[in-house]
């Protein structure tokens, strides 16, 4: 592990890339093998010496084990720094945190951009397909390295909580309790549509290059920035677009052309620029790929339920946001209903807010509270008060 510097007074962080020896490969769903598997990966607080206190956070799609640590690129706080801190829902002083980059990541994790053992070049599209699955396989393989036989928590929103659900079906006898925000048990025709126009504009950039960009030293940033406005669309709500920006104009007037005359647009571009500055044109390509093959019933004859049937013993919390069209609270209401119909326990709030599918990510009190409560009272069984 390479130990890095405290994070600032209040909180610490430790972690680098996890590297498994050749001997122990990921096996994927595909049928292929990644030797050599490398885990990017972050972590907070101290591991108990009973070992029980640890909490898997698993990120969204462009999100990465930076959770509550200064990311190294963008020099910006971590995206769930408002959850995991001192005195916070997830609080390193009790918690021994642990977030992993995925695996097709770019931030340290075996991806697209990883160098190929057999060209020693980048893999670019030689990469295999991967899964939800493929990457919580990754992850209980570093679980299972650090010393840890059950896991306190596993706690993910978006295509985290994707990642939650799988880890509830695939790995059951390692969980305590399980936290699902604004996820699904499977993409809808309107996610896949929506991620298609994105690899589309990526792969008619001319620097593309056929997946081949890093090796011809060029990136296909405009395409990816475009795939980043489209999909940045879909995690907010009309109502908080209305309320951050209406029809306000960045200037007096018209342009009379095709500048970014409205404040939107130059959110949008805004978003799609900065981001192709952190991450890899490919690694979104087979991220969005693997939520779109993500269908956690259809490895269970079809019957979400089943999925579940051996989390009896998993304390579950569901949450929704009433605006949230990507991920719709009807959606996680077919969850609860698969884990009650599996004779799990399973708890489930809808909180009220025009903020969208984002909402996870930013001020909101009730979620923290809802958070809070799940976590104290579970933490109480598990014996951690």
């Amino acid at each position: 592990m390479d130990d890095q510097a405290a994070l600032s007074p209040a909180i610490e962080t430790d972690g680098g890339v996890w590297r498994f020896p050749a001997g122990a490969p990921l096996r994927l769903d595909s049928g292929a093998v990644l030797p050599g598997l490398e885990i990017g990966y972050q972590t907070y607080g101290r591991l108990n010496e009973s070992r029980t206190n640890a909490v898997l956070v698993c990120h969204a799609l462009t999100g990465d084990q930076y959770a509550a640590s200064t990311h190294p690129i963008t020099g910006k706080p971590g995206w769930w720094s408002r959850v995991i801190g001192p005195g916070l829902p997830l609080d390193p002083d009790r918690y021994f945190i642990i977030c992993t980059n995925v695996v097709g990541g770019c931030m340290g994790s075996t991806g697209p951009g990883s160098a190929n053992p057999k060209t020693g070049e980048p893999y670019g599209l030689a990469f295999p397909m991967i899964t939800i699955a493929d990457m919580v396989r990754a992850q209980a393989m570093l679980v299972e390295a650090m010393g840890i036989d059950t896991l306190f928590a596993v706690v993910g929103g978006s295509m985290g909580g994707m990642q939650v659900l799988q880890w509830a079906a695939d790995y059951p006898e390692k969980l305590f309790s399980a936290v699902c925000i604004a996820a699904a048990a499977r993409h809808s025709a309107q996610n896949i549509a929506f991620h298609e126009v994105g690899r589309q504009a990526i792969m008619a950039d001319p620097d593309w290059r056929g997946g081949a960009y890093q090796s011809e030293g060029v990136s296909p940033s405009k395409g990816l920035a475009v795939a980043r406005m489209a999909a940045h669309i879909t995690y907010l709500s009309e109502a908080a677009l209305q309320r951050k920006f209406g029809r306000e104009l960045r200037k007096d007037g018209l342009s009379w052309g095709f500048d970014a005359d409205f404040q939107v647009e130059s959110y949008l571009r805004h978003q799609g620029a900065s981001f192709v500055d952190r991450f890899d044109a490919n690694s979104y390509l087979y991220i969005t790929r693997a939520l779109d093959y993500f269908d956690l019933a259809a490895g269970h004859e079809g019957v979400l339920a089943q999925a579940f049937r051996k989390a009896r013993q998993v304390r579950f919390m569901v949450l929704s946001f009433s605006s949230d069209w990507l991920y719709s609270t009807a959606e996680s209401r077919d969850i609860v209903r698969a884990l009650n119909a599996a004779g799990c326990r399973a708890s489930f709030v809808e909180i009220e807010t025009d903020k969208g599918h984002d909402a996870f990510f930013l001020d909101e009190p009730q979620l923290d509270a809802t958070l809070r409560g799940f976590l104290e009272a579970s933490a109480q069984a598990r014996g951690l008060a």
